[in-house]
C-alpha cells in the first residue's frame, strides 16, 4: 500500500506477495499441515491482497464501464456463493478449484502487464481473466449447491 504503483518497489512487493501465496499452500500440503482454517485464512489473505492492489491500480488507470459491470457481476455471483455456502453448511466454504487457480494466475498477471504492454493486449488478458472468473464462480456455486467436494 505504501509503494508508488508500477514502481520497482511496487513490483518487488507484488511479486513477493504472489510467490508467498503460492508457496504457503504447497508447503502446507507437502508437510501435511493444511487445515480448513488455513484454507479460509488463505482466501481472506487473497481477498485483502487483491483489494490492496485494486485500490493502488484504480488510482492510476481508467476502467471501462463494461469491465466494471462484468466485475460487479462476478463479485455478485461470488457473494451469492458465500451466502449459499453459509446457509447450506453453516460456515464459509472457500473452493480452491483449478478454474479459481487459473483465474488467480491471470489476475496476478494483469498489473505486471499494464505497464509493459499496449492496452489492446492487456484488454485481451482482462477479457480472458473475466471469462475464467465467471466460469469459476459458476462452477464454485455448483459445487457449493450440490455439496460436491473439489478433487
Amino acid at each position: 500500500m505504501f509503494c508508488p504503483v508500477f514502481s520497482l518497489p511496487f513490483y518487488v512487493v507484488y511479486i513477493i506477495g504472489g510467490i508467498s501465496d503460492v508457496l504457503d499452500g504447497i508447503v502446507a500440503r507437502c508437510m501435511k499441515i493444511g487445515t480448513k482454517f488455513g484454507a479460509k485464512i488463505d482466501t481472506i489473505a487473497d481477498i485483502l491482497f487483491a483489494a490492496a492492489v485494486i485500490i493502488k491500480v484504480l488510482n492510476v488507470i481508467q476502467i471501462p464501464p463494461w469491465l466494471i459491470g462484468w466485475t460487479i457481476c462476478i463479485a455478485g455471483i461470488r457473494c451469492i456463493n458465500i451466502v449459499i455456502g453459509i446457509v447450506i453448511s453453516g460456515h464459509f466454504i472457500p473452493e480452491h478449484t483449478i478454474l479459481n487457480k487459473i483465474t488467480g494466475v491471470l489476475l496476478f498477471a494483469i498489473p505486471l502487464c499494464i505497464g509493459s504492454f499496449p492496452w489492446q493486449q492487456v484488454r485481451i488478458l482482462i477479457i480472458l481473466t473475466c471469462a475464467f472468473a465467471t466460469v469459476a464462480a459458476i462452477q464454485e456455486g455448483y459445487y457449493i449447491h450440490t455439496g460436491r467436494k473439489v478433487d
